[in-house]
């Protein structure tokens, strides 16, 4: 279904395209309707060896992203569900190169054949599946400094420069502790693309979780601790919408564990007690040749697979009754904290999918404005009025924006305000916005949003509020409005 600033959107994208007909800019209009039509567009970005194409696989349920430093990795990477199984390489030229790969155990061998990946502005991946039918994924080199190659790539991919990403609606950023290079790139990434936007679409991931405290077996909870903490920072609060720990590997495992994994696994747990102890307290310990049966290139895939955190973990759930590949697998993926990562993917980014693509649209009608004001300014000056306008005007986008304020606590809202403040701004449409059950009636709808917007105007207008305050209660009561027309009769 179609929302009214999509609509907007996607008609402002329909005049361009009608009065640059003939022009090649016909074919950049055609590409940001694609985009705007198309699924979410999500890139996962983070500093060197945080776990991004780790976590990338675990999303997709494959192992598709090479995780070594292979030339590959230097490129960015965009996996999205397609009819074949193919690779093409998109090149900074416009053109387009079909590529040969060979599905390995462990990832995509891609061949760059005769280009250099200077030459390729990213990487092409079609894979049917049914988990990049509502999102594409993008993999991202990772970032050393503001100033190297590879993070150049990054920069330049996302826009970051230009602030904002046109290629990408949302990120995931990955970082292993709050470092300053984590900070300036949420900064940078923030969309800016609207008049005092929101971070909305970015979620901080504390990646590799289940290294804090030397693998214990309760690094998770260790880890979820310190991302509170994190939740909370000022720093990270008006950057990204939340922090979640995700321990990527165990993800990535837990959802391609294969029987002879598992029955590897039973093999240590079956060890004598003392020397299963002995063989868990490092790598080093674990990779002795007397400790087992199995051969050391049995256990380095399992150290490969799991790490530390994981063996102790998997064998903890075989001594509570998980004997077999399908029954241990789901148990270390419910462990990963990957199903919190998704419940935010699934419950605040994906029902925004049209209105972050819309913003994303209409950064890219800017831009196309700015650079028609010498040889076309009547066509640049339209297309200006009208993102403004859209921007302007837009309740999503001022619902986007509250929303963030309140959850962050940069809206200073008491508890009895914020609770159903959150739940307006983030369930409208819904009629559960309004505190009411799913399948209210119009009357009931009209009766809510009637009260609602009225107790949130006469709080916008009160002379005591604070602007910030001011800007989340006209939101709620411009939401609640727009719920009662669209109620109300025709």
């Amino acid at each position: 279904m179609t929302g009214p600033v999509e609509a907007e959107t996607l008609a402002l994208v329909h005049e361009a395209a009608t009065a640059l007909e003939g022009t090649p800019h016909a074919v950049e209009l055609a590409a940001i309707e694609e985009r705007l039509r198309g699924p979410l567009r999500i890139a996962i970005a983070g500093r060197v060896k945080a776990g991004k194409s780790t976590l990338l696989n675990a999303l997709v349920g494959a192992r598709l992203a090479p995780t070594d430093a292979g030339e590959c990795t230097k490129i960015v990477s965009c996996y999205r569900n397609g009819p074949i199984y193919r690779v093409d390489a998109q090149l900074h030229n416009g053109e387009r190169q079909q590529l040969k790969f060979t599905r390995l155990e462990n990832s995509l061998d891609v061949e760059l054949g005769g280009l250099h990946e200077d030459d390729v502005a990213f990487l092409d991946i079609q894979w049917p599946t049914s988990k990049l039918q509502q999102v594409t994924l993008i993999d991202t080199p990772g970032l050393e400094s503001l100033n190297d190659e590879n993070s150049r790539r990054t920069r330049d991919f996302l826009e970051i420069e230009s602030g904002g990403g046109n290629d990408v609606d949302a990120v995931i950023y990955l970082m292993r502790h709050l470092h300053v290079t984590d900070v300036a790139f949420l900064d940078a990434f923030m969309d800016r693309s609207v008049p005092e936007s929101s971070p909305i679409n970015a979620i901080a991931v504390l990646s590799r979780a289940d290294e804090v405290g030397a693998g214990r077996l309760d690094a998770m909870e260790s880890a979820t601790r310190i991302a509170d903490r994190y939740r909370t920072s000022e720093q990270i609060r008006v950057l990204a919408a939340t922090v979640v720990p995700i321990a990527g590997l165990l993800a990535e495992t837990g959802l391609t564990l294969r029987e002879e994994e598992a029955a590897a696994l039973r093999s240590i747990a079956g060890l004598d007690p003392d020397v299963r102890e002995s063989a868990l307290m490092s790598a080093k310990h674990f990779l002795d040749v007397s400790v087992s049966d199995l051969t050391v290139e049995q256990r380095v895939d399992l150290l490969d697979r799991l790490g530390m955190f994981g063996l102790r973990r998997a064998l903890h759930e075989i001594d509570q009754g998980a004997t077999n590949a399908s029954e241990l697998a789901p148990r270390l993926t419910a462990v990963s904290g990957l199903q919190a990562l998704s419940d935010i993917i699934e419950g605040q980014i994906l029902p925004r999918a049209r209105v972050l693509q819309s913003r994303a649209a209409l950064n890219s009608m800017s831009q196309l404005a700015d650079r028609l004001q010498v040889p076309m300014p009547e066509v640049a000056a339209r297309i200006g009025h009208e993102v403004e306008r859209i921007e302007a005007t837009a309740t999503e986008f001022a619902q986007m924006r509250a929303a963030h304020l309140v959850a962050s606590g940069m809206a200073n809202v008491s508890r009895s305000d914020r609770v159903p403040l959150e739940r307006l701004l983030l369930d409208a449409p819904s009629p559960t916005a309004l505190g009411l059950a799913a399948n209210a009636s119009n009357e009931e709808v009209m009766q809510a949003a009637g009260q609602a917007a009225s107790r949130w105007r006469g709080r916008a207008n009160d002379p005591l509020a604070g602007v910030t305050e001011s800007e989340v209660f006209e939101a709620a009561a411009r939401t609640a409005e727009a719920m009662y027309a669209s109620a109300s009769p025709s």
